[in-house]
């Protein structure tokens, strides 16, 4: 084996580059330990939204209301909450007559990406204030709120009756890590999930993935439409179906 020898002049520049060795030997060397810091910080959730109620609403009222949580995309994001408003369930809802779920539309901070914790928070805040049938909490976003609402749903299965990610992705591995009651309660959540065929933002890969892994799971039913034509805007076709609000009131939680 051939060996590598230094110039002399580097040689001795590494040698003089190290501090010299005290003359006094009373001078310490100093001690080097491994430490640990650890210190539970809470950061403060601030969330701006857009809550739409039902016609004829009643707080008191002890009928029990159905929810969408709806989590727009990166264009949506800043401090002008009524952005929200420009697609999804929020237009919906303020442009049809009794449309019969009470939605939720957060948004998100300029810069920022959705945090599931800042969203859980503020879905319990909701369903505290307001009569929500639990059992009929939906879940739904588009293109950076699709990959939220595939984080969210994979995440926390548990607490919704169904989701519809809309041209988005997420991590096929993430339902491994959950416990048994999540795995079994992901099993038997219903996904639709909607892509556009010619999107040149968020790649149909992302979708697909995320479809074929659910189905070699057993999860129970797993919905996927493709829209041939559609390029990264596939909400516009999604959100204007009434099927998919049928499809929401047609399940509920056990």
């Amino acid at each position: 084996m051939k060996l590598y020898r230094f110039p002399a002049f580097i040689v001795f520049l590494l040698l003089t580059a190290l501090p010299a060795k005290p003359q006094n030997s009373s001078v310490g060397q100093g001690s080097q330990k491994l430490q640990t810091f650890e210190k539970e910080i809470k950061h403060k959730a601030k969330l701006d939204y857009l809550l739409f109620l039902p016609e004829g609403f009643k707080q008191e009222s002890t009928a029990k209301y159905p929810l969408i949580l709806f989590l727009h995309g990166m264009g949506e994001r800043g401090a002008d909450a009524w952005l929200v408003a420009k697609h999804g369930p929020p237009k919906v809802a303020g442009h049809m007559t009794n449309f019969p779920f009470i939605v939720v539309s957060p948004q998100c901070p300029t810069s920022d990406w959705w945090i599931n914790e800042d969203v859980e928070a503020l879905l319990d805040n909701v369903i505290e204030k307001y009569p929500v049938d639990k059992k009929r909490v939906y879940l739904t976003g588009l293109s950076m709120g699709g990959f939220a609402t595939w984080s969210l749903g994979l995440s926390h299965p548990e607490r919704y009756a169904a989701i519809a990610p809309i041209c988005g992705g997420s991590v096929p591995q993430r339902p491994m890590f959950l416990d048994g009651e999540r795995q079994k309660a992901l099993k038997s959540l219903p996904v639709w999930a909607f892509h556009g065929g010619k999107d040149n933002v968020v790649k149909l890969d992302e979708s697909q993935r995320m479809v074929d892994y659910l189905k070699s799971m057993g999860c129970k039913e797993v919905k996927f439409t493709i829209y041939p034509e559609a390029g990264h805007d596939s909400w516009v076709q999604a959100y204007n179906d009434p099927k998919l609000y049928e499809w929401f009131l047609s399940h509920s939680r056990p």
